[in-house]
């Protein structure tokens, strides 16, 4: 006779016998903290969200993410000067990821294939003068546009752009480029008043029924500098040479081009000279290179393409052929000092690179209108964009704040939130950020080397002869590598770890992008998922009395 099966059968229903939830003195919590590029991008993009989508290869997901905070991605990853990349917690492990590059992709791929926005939001009846095509008047109308609100720009150029076309050299940014990306917002049903000075602000808004207004004049005045110079001296300022360029005229230099100056309008006006025949262009400042406002990889460039620097120097005379450089030092403060030791440097002509202002002139005769800066060359705005006059804002280049394409496209999204909110009657609040996840809370043994992709450059030799461009970009394969560097910090992206570690089987996976939870009956709170997560995303926190 065969023996009967064995069997034993437990009665768990009304015990919790095998619940261990009992046992913890601390409990794992998921995290959403604040990721350093996120927190560091000017425009406020979210970058780890977006190369979550690019690292998956949904470069269309990927592109439509970063065109709700910026419709520049294809100019942006050609002059922006990466503060993202400057954060990135990556660069403590071997090297930043390389977000600008696969932002240009993401914008050159749009371009490519025509992606498009569509406005959405119903008509609120509410209309806005933008004054100025920059980027950040651009930006502005982007932004009130896809809220809703009739927006009409005036600049006083012949075509938009602003600096970006009569500031930024072809050879940083090709001008199909910048014609694309500024299309594609005016396609949306932006009106742009080309060659329209407008010479009173106030009048405008009021004789033409305007809701609100955005002024948004870019700094296209240069600073001068008083420097004794003879009759035949060729002087000239750096932004003049710049929108010429911009216009097809090229000025003749001569073959020894002296650039005054150390910001970045002084690389691209000596590298503009390099182009335009100068064997031998220097710039002097009067600083150390430490002290140089200009980006270091502007200053590589100008180096790599034979441009000399004076530091520690300063023009004190200008003549026929010549300039006088009198010598400096810095004392105990860092400012510089007189040497009274003199050289004379060969010079065909003089580039002044001093640093730009905004004519401000549409403002005079606004008494609640305040200046600000040493010399009143920007306004006073509250916290919301809102100069003193009700209903019109200010931003990018008229306001105190670092003049740059990134800054001023994040000054555009933030202008039109509180020109929308103001329009409503109600008042943007931000929302709160999250703590930042730092980089002692990754698990980066989880991630191997990767160093980062180094984009194509234009040989030196066709650097110096033409204005083609000379940082190339990524393709597909590179782009999509690079993508996958990001360490996603502080988000989870579903690696699947917390479940495959946990002792007790208590994180259940909710399905394709909803990530995990915790069932607290049978966690014991042990920490390992913890101290497994390679993103920092969980947290171990006491359990309350």
């Amino acid at each position: 006779m065969k023996d009967k099966p064995f069997a034993i059968t437990l009665d768990v229903g009304s015990s919790l016998a095998n619940k261990t939830g009992s046992w913890r003195t601390e409990r794992p919590v998921y995290l959403d903290l604040l990721p350093p590029c996120n927190n560091a991008c000017p425009a406020g993009e979210n970058v780890q969200r977006w190369l979550f989508h690019a690292e998956e290869g949904r470069y269309e997901e990927a592109w439509r993410q970063l065109m709700l905070d910026n419709p520049f991605p294809a100019i942006m990853g050609r002059v922006c000067y990466r503060p993202c990349e400057t954060a990135c917690n990556r660069g403590q492990l071997d090297e930043s990821v390389g977000i600008n590059s696969v932002e240009r992709f993401l914008g050159d791929e749009a371009i490519r294939r025509k992606w498009t926005v569509k406005v959405t939001t119903p008509p609120t009846g509410k209309r806005v003068l933008v004054v100025g095509a920059g980027p950040s008047g651009l930006s502005t109308a982007y932004h009130l546009t896809l809220l809703g609100h009739a927006v009409t720009i005036r600049d006083s150029g012949a075509e938009p752009g602003g600096m970006m076309r009569y500031g930024i050299p072809a050879y940083r940014l090709p001008r199909d480029v910048l014609d694309a990306e500024v299309q594609r917002i005016l396609d949306l049903g932006v009106t742009l008043e080309n060659g329209r000075n407008v010479t009173d602000v106030v009048a405008a808004m009021r004789d033409e029924e305007f809701d609100a207004v955005f002024l948004a004049v870019g700094a296209h005045i240069g600073r001068r500098a008083d420097i004794p110079a003879g009759d035949s001296a060729r002087i000239l300022d750096a932004v003049t040479l710049l929108r010429g360029m911009a216009g097809g005229e090229q000025p003749m230099l001569g073959r020894r081009v002296v650039v005054y100056g150390g910001g970045n309008t002084a690389m691209d006006a000596a590298r503009t000279a390099r182009r335009l025949g100068a064997t031998d262009a220097v710039v002097v400042y009067r600083r150390t290179r430490e002290r140089m406002p200009a980006h270091d990889i502007e200053v590589e460039e100008a180096l790599a393409e034979g441009v000399r620097m004076r530091w520690l120097s300063t023009i004190a005379r200008a003549g026929s052929g010549t300039v006088t450089v009198e010598k400096m030092r810095l004392d105990e403060t860092g400012f510089p000092q007189s040497t009274g030791e003199f050289e004379e440097l060969g010079a065909d002509s003089v580039v002044l690179a001093l640093g730009q202002q905004a004519d401000l002139s549409l403002l005079a005769g606004v008494a609640d209108i305040e200046r600000d800066g040493a010399d009143a060359g920007t306004v006073k705005v509250s916290a919301g964009m809102m100069t003193g006059h009700p209903g019109i804002f200010a931003g990018g280049d008229m306001i105190p704040s670092e003049r740059t394409v990134t800054v001023a496209i994040g000054h555009g999204k933030r202008a039109a939130r509180n020109i929308d909110a103001w329009l409503r009657g109600a008042e943007y609040t931000p929302a709160p950020k999250p703590a930042l996840a730092s980089y002692d809370q990754l698990n980066t043994w989880y991630y191997s080397d990767a160093p980062v992709t180094v984009r194509p450059t234009l040989e030196v030799a066709r650097r110096v002869s033409t204005f083609d461009e000379v940082v190339g970009g990524l393709d597909e394969s590179t782009a999509l590598f690079e993508a996958r560097r990001c360490l996603s910090c502080g988000n989870c992206f579903e690696c699947d770890n917390c479940l495959g570690v946990c002792p007790d089987n208590a994180v259940l996976k909710l399905g394709p992008g909803q990530r995990y939870e915790f069932d607290y009956d049978y966690c014991k709170g042990c920490g390992i998922c913890a101290a497994e997560c390679p993103c920092g995303a969980i947290e171990m926190r006491p359990e309350e009395a």
